[in-house]
């Protein structure tokens, strides 16, 4: 995996609302990018992108990863954003919405080294798989650069790339649907929309060295299901999530880094495993359980996490 600072709470702000961005480079999120794209309105794109330089230039953000969503592909905004972003040393990352084909990144990529060739470090991309052939072809996406850090899930416009009957970002249908005042349809088939796209996109990171970022649970204010969509995400092994408004940070962190017990229950683990091996075994039982080396893989993640 590349070497990246933390990113498991990664907070979205509009660039144009300079409150907004400033308070973001205060908060406690480890990465934040300013949106460029989708939370702001035509209108407001040039602005943006001025509010975007100047906040890079003149704000203290830390130790943390700082990005810049830019607009599609075939945006008429992105050259002048390729060009303008280019040469701003804090700007870590740049994040490309709707990702779909691997000549696009690699182009976009060329135009941000072209403008700075002599920039020490040059800007990374992240991509955003965010529609249906953006994730037939995410292995593609992935491999196509040496400059590609990082693959974001964008759950919004997946769903309304497949068709997915819901309205709420990050969140499955309910399961049933009304017609009049009855139910009807299939209440008991419990339906997950982002399982697959999920772990899809977490395989094709991991399988190119990448770091994975689950996409924003929409329901800011609904602190349960921020936090147990968090849960989700770093059970299976992202890195971490977007989140939308402030108050999901601290719920998000505290998702992505493992409990006393975890780390407790992966040191024992390790431990245990030690001691077969100083008595010449490859495997141990532990509660019960069947330790091999496969195990103290897991376990020294979750330390690593924890540290």
């Amino acid at each position: 995996m590349v070497s990246l600072r933390p990113t498991r709470a990664y907070l979205a702000v509009p660039a144009h609302r300079s409150r907004l961005v400033a308070k973001a480079a205060a908060s406690t999120a480890d990465a934040v990018f300013m949106d460029l794209e989708d939370a702001v309105p035509p209108s407001e794109k040039g602005l943006a992108l001025e509010e975007a330089v100047q906040s890079l230039a003149s704000l203290d953000w830390g130790n943390k990863r700082v990005t810049v969503r830019i607009n599609a592909v075939d945006s008429p905004f992105i050259a002048q954003e390729i060009r303008a972003l280019a040469t701003l040393p804090r700007l870590d990352a740049v994040i490309v919405p709707k990702a779909e084909r691997a000549s696009d990144i690699a182009g976009i990529a060329e135009q941000l080294r072209a403008a700075n060739p002599d920039r020490p470090t040059p800007v990374a991309l992240e991509l955003l798989i965010e529609t249906a052939l953006g994730l037939v072809n995410v292995d593609a996406l992935a491999a196509c650069h040496d400059s590609v850090a990082a693959l974001h899930l964008g759950v919004g416009d997946f769903a309304a790339s497949i068709g997915a009957r819901s309205s709420d970002i990050g969140v499955s249908p309910d399961g049933y649907r009304h017609v009049g005042s009855a139910q009807s349809g299939y209440a008991s088939a419990p339906l997950d929309l982002f399982a697959y796209p999920m772990m899809r996109v977490l395989v094709a990171a991991r399988a190119h060295g990448l770091h994975a970022i689950d996409g924003p649970c929409g329901a800011f204010r609904d602190a349960r299901l921020t936090e147990s969509s968090a849960q989700k995400a770093a059970a299976m092994g992202f890195d971490g999530k977007q989140v939308i408004h402030p108050d999901q940070i601290e719920l998000t962190l505290r998702a992505f880094m493992p409990s006393e017990q975890e780390l407790a229950q992966a040191r024992r683990i390790v431990d245990a495993m030690e001691q077969a091996e100083a008595n010449g075994q490859g495997a141990v039982t532990l509660d019960g359980k069947m330790i091999d080396y496969a195990n103290v893989r897991m376990a020294r993640r979750i330390i690593e996490l924890g540290s």
